[in-house]
């Protein structure tokens, strides 16, 4: 019976609004911690396989394409998250209905989503492949890097729902399931890899389909355990009555989040670009060392930022059912140990990092022996030490851009997003030609590819600026106007004041200090 029980409890989603601030948030984010980092695994086991079984052209092609992956599969991820505040408010104000309400509206905006982005990704392939400086003139590596862009775009839709029904999940407080099903697909998705690859001899082509076909059974999968272990979430006919109203609260979220993760995946496609330069002289490409190098500390990269990343997104969770709740108090310690947490999360990630470049160890994981040269080396060391010195700034990004979102303040984050891409793209285009002494090439000095590595931490930097500004003004709506739990003297304006067609009605929360956006999101959720 024990064992049971505590089984039954595993899966039981985690009351946020409930307990010790950073109690709650550590047990709820550990699960969303190893979710992400087995999403990780599926992006490493396919670099894994590819660049231990292809040639180096191939592998080129595969590592160039990353950043145009990364602005389409972001996209849906960031929509997915902002959706899911609002389900997040709902479960925090006790509202059965609403969730439900809110999951109809994000199926059908994300199978609108799926089929306009599938479309847009497929129709700007090759455009975006010009872009990076892959092209028909290096027959080899541009036809591996079409043929990965365009099975990972067919396959858009597996993605955004199956981050669609994992973000719903955690909004509610689940972050086990999530975690098991990712388990299940990221196993599935290495033995498809060698399946494919190693039997079928399918090559680019099969690490791609891999992944597609594993997130795809993965979402299907998922979808059927949460309405059978979910029964308040079972659709009813009058759940599908979606209104504008509905539309507008999860676009108004959505929308400007994916387009913040996909302004930030445009500014590393200008990177990605910057760096092929290093292995181009006279208009010919002589070298793979800087793609490769540059391609396999990008993974290493995204792998050990996984759990800063992971954080914050639990703190979107967090700060949104606590917003549903009135629990205003909550939200302002809540971040404050949050920081703390953060700190140490970060540490460890630049420890694990900095062991693993321990005799090129990473490289070895990515690449063949035969493709680890010196000056592969050299690259690649050189962008993860820029990086690792300077992640304060990026946990800074994690922490508030996420909790930010969870209480409804998506302008501050799309303007950190945009502060972020100009600095990355500038930085991209003006310093490495300053130190080269000109145009960019395979000659360069160390110093111009140490300025590109830069753009990263520029771009932190001027994120965590605008941030800041958002957290300490007194006239934003910042978690500086948050106040100390529900003040006695806090008036109880008329919903008219809330945006109520009710003039007689008034409302229950105390509203000194709330900005109208989130006083929107309160109101929504509690009317």
């Amino acid at each position: 019976m024990a064992e049971k029980k505590t089984h039954m409890q595993l899966f039981q989603p985690v009351d946020l609004t409930q307990g010790t601030c950073w109690k709650t948030i550590l047990v709820f984010s550990l699960p969303v911690i190893l979710s992400y980092l087995l999403q990780q695994i599926y992006t490493i086991s396919d670099a894994a396989i590819v660049g231990q079984t292809l040639t180096a052209q191939e592998v080129a092609g595969v590592n160039d394409t990353s950043s145009l992956v990364f602005i389409f599969l972001q996209f849906a991820f960031g929509v997915s998250a902002g959706f899911c505040v609002v389900t997040s408010c709902h479960v925090g104000a006790q509202d059965d209905r609403g969730v439900r309400r809110s999951l109809t509206t994000q199926i059908v905006l994300s199978a609108v989503l799926t089929v306009v982005l599938t479309a847009l990704a497929l129709a700007l392939l090759n455009p975006m492949l010009a872009w990076i400086n892959v092209t028909p003139a290096d027959p080899e590596v541009y036809h591996a890097a079409y043929t990965y862009c365009f099975i990972i775009f067919v396959g858009i839709g597996a993605q955004m729902f199956y981050n669609f029904i994992c973000s719903f999940l955690r909004s509610m407080g689940d972050s086990v399931t999530p975690l098991i099903f990712l388990l299940f697909s990221t196993v599935l998705n290495v033995g498809l890899d060698l399946l494919f690859i190693l039997k079928f001899h399918w090559g680019v082509a099969g690490a791609a389909a891999a992944t597609v076909s594993a997130q795809l059974i993965s979402t299907v999968g998922c979808f059927c355990y949460a309405f059978a272990h979910y029964p308040n979430i079972r659709l009813k006919k009058e759940d599908w009555h979606i209104t504008m109203h509905d539309v507008r609260r999860h676009v108004s979220r959505g929308i400007p989040l994916g387009l913040q993760f996909s302004v930030l995946a445009v500014g590393i496609i200008v990177m990605q670009g910057g760096v092929v330069q290093f292995d181009m002289l006279d208009g010919r490409m002589v070298s793979n060392a800087a793609q490769n190098g540059f391609g396999a500390a990008n993974k290493l990269n995204s792998l050990v930022m996984t759990p800063m990343n992971a954080l914050g997104t639990a703190m979107t969770s967090f700060t949104a059912q606590n917003l549903g709740a009135g629990r205003y108090d909550r939200i302002k310690k809540g971040t404050l140990q949050g920081m703390v947490l953060m700190g140490v999360i970060m540490a460890l990630a630049v420890g694990i990092g900095m062991l693993l470049t321990i005799d090129q160890l990473y490289l070895h994981v990515f690449l063949s022996a035969d493709k680890v040269t010196e000056e592969t080396i050299r690259f690649g060391n050189s962008s993860l030490y820029v990086d690792f010195a300077l992640y304060p700034f990026l946990g800074g990004i994690f922490l508030f851009r996420n909790c930010a979102q969870g209480i409804g303040q998506s302008p501050f984050v799309l303007g950190a997003g945009a502060a972020e891409l100009v600095a990355r793209i500038t930085v991209c285009l003006v310093l490495p030609g300053l130190f080269a002494g000109g145009a960019v090439s395979a000659d360069a000095p160390a110093m111009a590819f140490y300025a590109l590595c830069a753009a990263d931490p520029m771009a932190w930097i001027a994120a965590d600026t605008v941030l800041c500004i958002w957290w300490g003004s007194s006239t934003s709506p910042g978690f500086a106007s948050i106040p100390n739990g529900l003040s006695a003297s806090a008036t109880s304006p008329p919903c008219t004041t809330c945006f109520s067609k009710t003039a007689s009605l008034r409302c229950t929360l105390p509203w000194h200090g709330i900005s109208p956006w989130s006083r929107k999101m309160i109101f929504a959720v509690r009317h």
